[in-house]
C-alpha cells in the first residue's frame, strides 16, 4: 500500500503524462507556485508550454539546474531568466487582492520535555554517525535514502515520540508540542477562532483527533484518503465546526475555507511555498477577517533549522521570478546543521 506522500507523487505523474498528450494550438500555464522545491518543476511546466525550450529534462539537469543549485552559477541563473522570463506573466497577491485583510505571522518555539530531549539526542547520535559513515563509504549522493531517514525519525520527535515505531520511543508518553497546542486551542477556542490545523503526519493528526474527541471539542478532517472532501468543507464554512484538521499535501490545493481565521502548522516543512499554499485556504479572495498564521517550532532541533532552508528555497524562486540571482547549496555543512545536537 502506498503511503498518501506517495500516492500524490503519482498522481501528479501520470496527470502530466495526460496534459502533454493533449493536442491543442495554444497553451497557457497558470500556477500559483511555478516551482516548489526545484528546477525539475519549472522544466515540466515549460515541457508542457513549449517542448524543447529548455532541451531534454537530461540536458536541462547539466545545463541548468545542477549548476545553479548545487553550485550557485550566477550566469546559468541569468541565462535560464532570460529565456523563460518573455513568457512568464507574474501577479503576486498583493497586487491582485489589495482588499485582503492582514496577515499575521506568530512563531511559538517550544522546549521539548526532558525525556524528549534525552530521545532526541540518542537518535541524533545514533543517525549522525550512520549518516557520517555513510558518506564517507559511499559519498553524499548515495547516502540520500538514510539520511531522509535520519531527518524523518528527528522530525518525528518533535512533533510527538509516539510517531518513532522504535520501543525507546514508544516509551516515551509526553509530547511538549502537543501540550502546547492542548493550551493554545484553547485559548483560541474561547476566542471564537475558526482553526486550520496543518500536519504533514497523518499519524500526528489521529493523535490530534483523539484528544479533540476527549475534550468534546467539534472538528472536521481531510487527508490524502479522503474521498468526500465537499462535506467536511460545508460543515466548516456553515460555523458550526471550530477546527479543521487537514494533512499538508491534501489541503495544499483546491480547498477554499475562508470561514478560517487562524492557521496553525503543527509541523515546519523544507518548502515555504508548500506552507504558503496551505495557509492560502484561509487568506484568499473572500476573506474579511484578519488572519492570524500559528508556527509551532521545536527550540534547538531540526525544525529550527528547516525554518533556515525555508529562507534559502523562497530566495531561490524569488531569483528565478525576478532578475536577481542567489546561491543555494546543500552540502556536508548544511546536513551537519540539521543533524547537531540541541541548543549547539
Amino acid at each position: 500500500m502506498l503511503d498518501e506522500s506517495q500516492y500524490i507523487k503519482n498522481t501528479a505523474a501520470k496527470t502530466t503524462k495526460t496534459a502533454n498528450e493533449i493536442k491543442a494550438n495554444h497553451r497557457l500555464c497558470l500556477s500559483g507556485t511555478p516551482m516548489e522545491n526545484h528546477l525539475g518543476e519549472l522544466w515540466s511546466t515549460f515541457n508542457f508550454l513549449m517542448p524543447g525550450l529548455l532541451q531534454n529534462q537530461k540536458n536541462f539537469n547539466t545545463t541548468f539546474r545542477h549548476p545553479i543549485e548545487k553550485h550557485g552559477d550566477t550566469s546559468r541563473q541569468t541565462s535560464l531568466n532570460r529565456r523563460v522570463g518573455p513568457l512568464m506573466l507574474r501577479r503576486t497577491k498583493d497586487v491582485v487582492a489589495k482588499e485582503l485583510p492582514p496577515k499575521t505571522i506568530i512563531p511559538h518555539f517550544v522546549q521539548l520535555t526532558d525525556a524528549q530531549t534525552n530521545l532526541y539526542e540518542s537518535v541524533r547520535a545514533t543517525m549522525d554517525k550512520r549518516v557520517r559513515d555513510a558518506i564517507r563509504q559511499q559519498g553524499l549522493n548515495k547516502s540520500h535514502i538514510l539520511i531522509l531517514d535520519a531527518l524523518l525519525k528527528l522530525r518525528q520527535i518533535c512533533c510527538h515520540p509516539k510517531l518513532l515505531k522504535i520501543k525507546a520511543a514508544q516509551e516515551v508518553i509526553d509530547s511538549a508540542k502537543l501540550d502546547y497546542l492542548t493550551n493554545l486551542l484553547n485559548t483560541l477556542i474561547e476566542e471564537e477562532r475558526k482553526i486550520l490545523l496543518f500536519s504533514q503526519f497523518t499519524t500526528m493528526l489521529d493523535l490530534i483527533e483523539s484528544h479533540l474527541k476527549k475534550q468534546n471539542i467539534p472538528f472536521v478532517k481531510i487527508t490524502g484518503s479522503t474521498k468526500d472532501r465537499s462535506t467536511p468543507v460545508e460543515q466548516f464554512q456553515s460555523g458550526t465546526i471550530p477546527v479543521f484538521l487537514i494533512s499538508l499535501k491534501a489541503g495544499g490545493t483546491g480547498l477554499n475555507l475562508t470561514a478560517a481565521d487562524t492557521v496553525i502548522h503543527y509541523d515546519p516543512w523544507w518548502n515555504p511555498a508548500a506552507e504558503n499554499q496551505a495557509t492560502d485556504r484561509a487568506y484568499r479572495i473572500g476573506q474579511k477577517k484578519p488572519v492570524f498564521v500559528h508556527k509551532l517550532i521545536c527550540q534547538g532541533t531540526i525544525e529550527e533549522h528547516i525554518q533556515k532552508l525555508q529562507e534559502k528555497k523562497a530566495k531561490l524562486v524569488e531569483s528565478l521570478l525576478s532578475q536577481s540571482t542567489n546561491k543555494l547549496k546543500i552540502d556536508q555543512a548544511t546536513l551537519g546543521g540539521l543533524l547537531s545536537p540541541i541548543n549547539e
